[in-house]
């Protein structure tokens, strides 16, 4: 049997991470790998609190039971909000092409005339197009609904395995073999990059619901400008906040479509304070996760640009962990 020395085990779990973590992307397992790792940590936060009230593992148990019954409950209403629009879409067929027509027709009188003619002329006419649209780029619409299933299946398969991971018996330190001993710490480290990313968005999604709620329900009525949904808007704010990057495109876009109810310039002018303070929270972003990892924030805009010209969407949302990761284990050598 060959001996292998510690350097040598150690370098073997370096690569059989950083292997790992790089095959999540061309894999499209990047939502499962979140997943996953969040119900593992939530399970871990919950079950301290929960053993003041049951003794043992229990506790642990009782911590997935109340996440299963949040996802569980979450999708029903996902589903139940999906069915109900359908329904009402067959019992008043074209209630909602009529009430976006409405939406055109306030705009077209707001817009320069040489805008005028992109717009549909009436709702038979919208119906056409998007008909025409779709048998044109059905090829690609079908590739979008394979994506979708394909990563909502990898989300709850992450899930699943998070709860089985936070549910297996850790076992002794000095029963471990050398390399599950290495892999282990590395998997630690990278559990923990994550908790203090995470830590670093809930403040990110805070500061952002703060602007939000600062124009929605202050600046704007100085103008005399009330927006339908505010209150409401500005719930979606924080919750859409805590997914990086794309949580803050969808309330934007939000915002921006409830702001084309009143005008087209009311719509603008969301977008134009949005698109600022978008800009604004970038850097400031750097800044509240580079406090987490004790990175500055060049070097998290960096790691965020690299990672984004290298792997996309995915890449901008994973960058900031896989840094928080690469500069604990740097720490972890002294080489920093």
């Amino acid at each position: 049997m060959p001996s292998f020395s510690q350097r040598h085990i150690l370098f073997a779990s370096y690569i059989i991470i950083a292997g790992s973590l790089l095959l999540v992307f061309p894999l499209r397992l990047l939502p499962s790998l979140l997943a996953g790792l969040l119900v593992f940590e939530l399970v871990n936060m919950l079950t301290p609190q929960l053993q003041r009230l049951i003794a043992g593992r229990r506790a642990r148990w009782l911590a997935v039971a109340l996440l299963g019954t949040l996802v569980v409950s979450f999708l029903a209403l996902i589903f139940a909000g999906a069915i109900s629009f359908l329904l009402h879409e067959a019992e008043n067929p074209g209630a909602s092409l009529n009430k976006f027509m409405v939406v055109v027709d306030r705009a077209r009188g707001q817009l320069p005339p040489f805008l005028d003619g992109y717009l549909p002329a009436s709702a038979a006419e919208f119906r056409v197009a998007i008909g025409d649209w779709m048998n044109k780029h059905l090829s690609e619409l079908q590739l979008v609904g394979k994506d979708a299933a394909h990563m909502f299946v990898t989300l709850l398969i992450g899930m699943v395995l998070g709860a089985i991971m936070a549910l297996q018996r850790i076992p002794d330190v000095s029963r471990r073999k050398p390399l599950a001993a290495a892999l282990f710490d590395r998997l630690h480290l990278l559990v923990q990059a994550f908790r203090n990313i995470v830590f670093a968005q809930i403040k990110i999604a805070l500061l952002n619901t703060l602007f939000t709620g600062i124009f929605l329900a202050l600046v704007l009525p100085m103008f005399g400008v009330h927006l339908p949904l505010t209150k409401t808007l500005i719930v979606l704010t924080f919750l859409l906040g805590l997914l990086p990057v794309i949580g803050n495109l969808i309330s934007n876009t939000l915002i921006t479509i409830v702001g084309l109810s009143l005008s087209i310039w009311v719509a603008v002018g969301a977008l134009a304070y949005l698109i600022v303070i978008h800009k604004l929270e970038y850097f400031l972003n750097a800044k509240i996760v580079g406090g987490q990892i004790s990175a500055k924030s060049w070097e998290l805009l960096l790691a965020m640009l690299v990672f984004e010209a290298a792997f996309g969407l995915p890449g901008v949302v994973a960058g900031p962990i896989y840094y928080a990761y690469l500069k604990s284990e740097l720490k972890q050598m002294e080489l920093v």
